[in-house]
């Protein structure tokens, strides 16, 4: 499993880069050339902090783009999931193919256009900092993914309607079964907290606020650990026909 996870996450960095090459040919198809009208905008507060607009959004199209990637190589990897665990692991484990092949691209690039002599900070930062940072994103996009993958088993053993009120109401408009909507519910709050995680990152190093990786890189890696060693999560469960 976490050879084919591994591999499948090195694999799905390629659309990427074929949608990278299609922009010389269809410049339409860049979504970051749209980001640029909002470069006068700032949001936060201006007598502390404020980020331009254009930044903002543009890392949340880095980060959309790149854990939905990591998920569909999740998807076509087909490994059997059996625990919310097992869950996690899978999506770490593709985060580090994905950043494996990433870094190389990267390392390529600046030794072709500033040198080898240059590589050794971009080469520690990028191995640290940036592979963990893709493995945090990914963990908690997977510990999400297992809630919804389980959402039948769970549903039957606890009650959880209270936790989702919104999504409860859009059952009931749709005529949805408690099990879908908790799947859904649980896949939006997973996209959307490996999302923000990663434009998060982002955007400390745009505006180099670089001093507050390290605290935030350890309070993630803190809760993948806590998630990791949860008795609920690493409990095996099979899913419901």
């Amino acid at each position: 499993m976490s050879l084919k996870t591994f591999i499948g996450g090195a694999v799905f960095v390629a659309p990427l880069l074929a949608y990278k090459f299609l922009w010389q040919f269809f410049p339409w198809l860049n979504a970051f050339a749209y980001t640029h009208q909002f470069s006068d905008d700032f949001v936060g507060l201006a007598n502390i902090t404020s980020i331009p607009l254009d930044v903002l959004l543009t890392f949340l199209i880095v980060g959309v783009i790149e854990e939905v990637t990591k998920f569909m190589a999740v998807k076509v990897s087909g490994s059997e999931i059996n625990s919310i665990d097992e869950s996690i692991e899978m999506f770490i484990t593709v985060a580090l193919g994905f950043a494996f092949v990433e870094n190389i691209i990267y390392f390529y690039n600046i030794m072709a256009d500033r040198g080898a002599e240059n590589i050794l900070y971009p080469f520690v930062f990028r191995s640290l900092f940036s592979t963990f940072a893709h493995m945090m994103f990914s963990g908690m996009l997977g510990y999400y993914y297992g809630l919804a993958h389980f959402a039948g088993p769970i549903l039957q053993e606890e009650n959880v309607e209270k936790r989702f009120p919104f999504f409860k109401k859009i059952a009931q408009i749709f005529h949805l079964k408690n099990e879908i909507s908790f799947k859904e519910e649980k896949l939006v709050q997973g996209f959307v907290t490996a999302i923000g995680l990663h434009a998060l990152f982002n955007i400390f190093l745009e505006m180099n606020w670089t001093f507050l990786l390290v605290p935030y890189l350890t309070a993630g890696f803190i809760m993948l650990n806590y998630l990791l060693e949860k008795k609920e999560d690493r409990k095996v469960t099979r899913q419901l026909p």
